[in-house]
C-alpha cells in the first residue's frame, strides 16, 4: 500500500477530483476535500462557490462526473442518501427533515425502529435508547414522548444530530446549522460540537459566520467559484485572510466609514407599547443616521418594528414624523408615510420566492404601476432592470425566479422592492442575515451610501460586531424597554453586551 493510499485509509471521507456541472456549467471543478476523525472541518465560500453541491455529493444526493469519493480509502458509489447512512455519513440540512406530529423519539429512530422477536415495534427499547442518545450529547431536558411541532429551532435540531448519531454516522455534515437559531441554542450547538469532536465523529461545518469558525473548526477549507483555493489550519489564518480568499479581493472595510453628517430628527417615538411586549419605547432617528437597535432574541427589538411599520400598531403612546404626529395603522399607512422596512425572515415575509425579480420589485408599488384595471408591465420591467444595476444583483435579468438567486442577491431585490417606493426612512430587520461575507460588505456599503444621501436607517441586528461597526448610535432593548443608550465612541462589544444581557425586573426597567 502506498503513502498516500495509507493516508486515505485512515480518513471516513475524502473526495479526489471531484467535478460536477448543471445544463453545462462546471459548478465544481476538480476538487479534492477530506476531513479526519475528531475533526472540525470549516467549508467556506460565497453563495455560489460550490459548497452545497459538494456536501449533496458527500450525503448521496448528487454523483460527481468526474473524480471519486473515498471512504476508508476504498472508492464508493454513494447513488442515494440511504448508501450514504450506511457508509457512516449523515447531513443535517439548513431546512429540518422532522415531522412534526410524531414524537421526539419516533424522529430519532425513524425508519430505524428497533423491533420486538414478533417483528413489533419495540416503544419501550426505542424511548429508552433515544433518552440515552440525548443524554450523550447533554439535551436529557428534551422529552422523548413530547410532538416535534411544538418544539423550538434550536431543540429540533437537537434531534436531528441525535438522528445521525441513531444511524451510527461517523461523518457529520452540518448546513448553515447556526442560521435560524437565538444565542443561547447557538452556545449549546457549539457545546455539541465540541462533544461530537472529542467522541471521535468527523464534522464538516458549513457557515458563514466567522465567529463560530474560529471557535469550532481545527482546519478551513475554501473553495471559489467552483474550484478549490486553500485548506488551512484555522490557526494560521485570520478574518481578513479568509475573506480574501473567499472573494478573490481583499475587503478593506467590512464596515464602512460615516458620509457627510446627520440631519434633522424625522422620525420620533414617545413612550410607544403594543400590549406587554413593547412598553414605552422613546427613540429619535435623524435623516442620514444608521441607529442600530440591539437585543437578544425576544428583547422587543422586531416587535418595535413592526409597530412603527403598522404591521401590530401602538396600542399607547405617540409616533411623529418631520415632528408631526402620525398615525400609523397598516404597512399602507407606514409607506404613504415614507417608510420601508426590510424583514428579517427574507424568505417568508419579504419575497414571493417562486415568483421572478420584476414581480417581486413590482409587490410594494402596485398602485404606482397599473394603468386602470391593467398592471404596466412595460414600466415594471424597466423598474426591475434599475434595480438590478442599481443594486448589483447577479441575475441574467427581471424574468429570472428569485428562488434561483443567492441570498445576497434575494436581500438586494428585497431592498430593490422598499427602495422603489421612495422612503425616507428604512427599517433593515437582520441586513445580513444568512448571506456571504462579500455580499456582507456590498450591503454595508449600500446602507452606508442610502444614509449619505440623507436616508435614515434603523438597524436591527443580532451579531454585535454588526451593530458596532454600522451603527452612529446604539439603543439596547431588554424586556420591551429601552435599556440602554451609546454613541459611536463609548459603544464597546462589552458595554452593549451587558446590557443586551442583563436581568432587569419591571421595576428596573420602568
Amino acid at each position: 500500500m502506498t503513502d498516500a493510499a495509507a493516508g486515505d485509509a485512515m480518513l471516513p471521507v475524502a473526495l479526489r477530483a471531484i467535478s460536477k456541472s448543471f445544463a453545462g456549467i462546471k459548478v465544481v471543478n476538480d476538487v479534492s476535500f477530506d476531513i479526519r476523525p475528531g475533526e472540525v472541518h470549516a467549508l467556506m465560500g460565497e453563495n455560489g462557490a460550490g459548497k452545497s453541491t459538494l456536501i449533496k455529493i458527500m450525503a448521496g444526493l448528487y454523483q460527481p462526473d468526474e473524480g471519486q469519493v473515498l471512504v476508508n480509502g476504498r472508492a464508493v458509489k454513494l447513488a442515494t442518501p440511504k448508501e450514504a447512512h450506511a457508509a457512516g455519513i449523515a447531513t443535517v440540512h439548513q431546512e429540518l427533515l422532522l415531522f412534526p406530529e410524531l414524537t421526539v423519539a419516533e424522529n430519532i429512530f425513524l425508519g430505524q425502529t428497533p423491533k420486538t422477536s414478533l417483528g413489533t415495534i419495540d416503544w419501550q427499547a426505542m424511548r429508552r435508547r433515544a433518552r440515552a442518545l440525548l443524554e450523550s450529547l447533554d439535551s436529557g431536558d428534551l422529552d422523548i414522548d413530547q410532538k416535534v411541532a411544538s418544539l423550538s429551532v434550536g431543540n429540533r435540531q437537537r434531534i436531528e444530530i441525535a438522528r445521525a448519531l441513531a444511524q451510527d454516522a461517523r461523518v457529520l455534515i452540518m448546513d448553515e446549522p447556526t442560521a435560524a437559531l437565538a444565542e443561547h441554542d447557538v452556545q449549546r450547538l457549539m457545546s455539541i460540537v465540541r462533544n461530537l469532536r472529542q467522541r471521535g465523529v468527523a464534522i464538516v461545518y458549513v457557515s458563514h459566520r466567522m465567529p463560530e469558525i474560529f471557535a469550532l473548526a481545527d482546519r478551513v477549507t475554501v473553495l471559489r467559484d467552483g474550484h478549490h483555493v486553500a485548506t488551512r489550519p484555522v490557526c494560521d489564518v485570520d478574518e481578513a485572510a479568509l475573506v480574501s480568499m473567499m472573494v478573490g479581493r481583499p475587503i478593506d472595510r467590512l464596515y464602512p466609514a460615516k458620509q457627510g453628517q446627520d440631519g434633522d430628527t424625522i422620525l420620533e417615538l414617545r413612550n410607544v407599547s403594543h400590549r406587554n411586549v413593547v412598553r414605552g419605547i422613546s427613540l429619535k432617528l435623524k435623516r442620514g443616521e444608521i441607529l442600530g437597535l440591539a437585543g437578544l432574541v425576544g428583547s422587543g427589538r422586531t416587535e418595535t418594528a413592526l409597530t412603527i411599520f403598522g404591521i401590530t400598531p401602538a396600542t399607547a403612546g405617540e409616533i411623529l414624523i418631520d415632528s408631526k404626529p402620525v398615525s400609523i395603522s397598516s404597512p399602507e399607512a407606514a409607506r404613504d408615510l415614507g417608510i420601508a422596512y426590510v424583514p428579517e425572515d427574507r424568505g417568508h415575509q419579504g419575497l414571493i420566492r417562486m415568483q421572478s425579480i420584476e414581480d417581486n420589485i413590482a409587490l410594494a408599488n402596485l398602485k404606482r404601476l397599473t394603468r386602470g384595471l391593467f398592471m404596466d408591465m412595460a414600466r415594471i420591467t424597466a423598474e426591475a432592470r434599475q434595480a438590478i444595476s442599481r443594486f448589483g444583483i447577479r441575475a441574467r435579468g427581471p424574468d429570472q425566479l428569485v428562488r434561483q438567486l443567492s441570498g445576497g442577491n434575494q436581500q438586494k431585490v428585497v431592498l430593490g422592492k422598499w427602495l422603489a417606493t421612495n422612503p425616507r426612512i428604512l427599517i433593515m430587520d437582520e441586513p445580513t442575515r444568512g448571506i456571504d461575507v462579500g455580499a456582507k460588505a456590498e450591503i454595508h456599503l449600500l446602507m452606508r451610501k442610502l444614509a449619505g444621501e440623507g436616508m435614515a436607517i434603523l438597524m436591527i441586528s443580532s451579531e454585535l460586531p454588526e451593530v458596532l461597526g454600522m451603527s452612529d448610535r446604539v439603543l439596547v432593548m431588554n424586556s420591551g424597554r429601552i435599556v440602554g443608550e451609546f454613541d459611536k465612541a463609548h459603544a464597546s462589544a462589552e458595554a452593549v453586551g451587558t446590557a443586551m444581557t442583563r436581568s432587569y425586573s419591571k421595576d428596573q426597567a420602568a
